[in-house]
């Protein structure tokens, strides 16, 4: 039986919760809000609040160890991305960038370039504002793999098991 996919959300600066409650209420999707303080949440019986002791990752530890591949992770966080994606879940930023196989690389390694300017006084900046472009983007970004997530299962679903294949021979097989 296929997982059901869950919105898993590192929720302790993520700039939008709102989002994610709304899109997830929308598919009918359970929304994991993970954070090492209480915050408030929508009633819904698809909105769990999970409050993590405080620490360094204590958040991202619950998270990593919970997420299965039908998850769709919401963080900035780039070393918890990569350990979900080591899980084979979907990694969704809050400005709409999908962190996946092909691009975890560049955004590690920029990442770490960005720290290391920060580091040297080069750069003083953090992270540039948040607005209602990255917001919109972030909606679009998460509906389509919400949509992209659910046709996988659906075509899972769809193909025989292993067990239910049938093996017709080709002319010519030798019995």
């Amino acid at each position: 039986m296929a997982e059901t996919t869950r919105l898993l959300v590192d929720a302790d600066a993520c700039p939008v919760k709102d989002e994610i409650y709304r899109v997830g209420a929308r598919y009918g999707l359970k929304t994991v809000i993970v954070a090492n303080s209480w915050m408030n949440i929508p009633q819904s019986p698809l909105i769990e609040r999970v409050v993590v002791p405080e620490g360094p990752d204590v958040a991202d530890d619950w998270i990593a160890e919970q997420v299965t591949p039908s998850d769709i992770v919401i963080t900035s966080d780039i070393p918890l991305a990569v350990r979900c994606l080591a899980k084979q879940a979907s990694v969704l930023r809050p400005n709409g960038e999908e962190i996946d196989e092909r691009s975890v690389g560049m955004v590690s390694a920029m990442r770490d370039l960005m720290q290391g300017l920060r580091e040297t006084g080069t750069v003083t900046t953090y992270n540039p504002s948040f607005g209602k472009n990255d917001r919109s983007r972030f909606l679009s970004a998460l509906d389509t793999l919400i949509v992209r997530l659910r046709r996988k299962a659906a075509l899972a679903r769809s193909l025989p098991s292993s067990s239910e294949t049938i093996h017709r021979p080709f002319p010519g097989d030798v019995p």
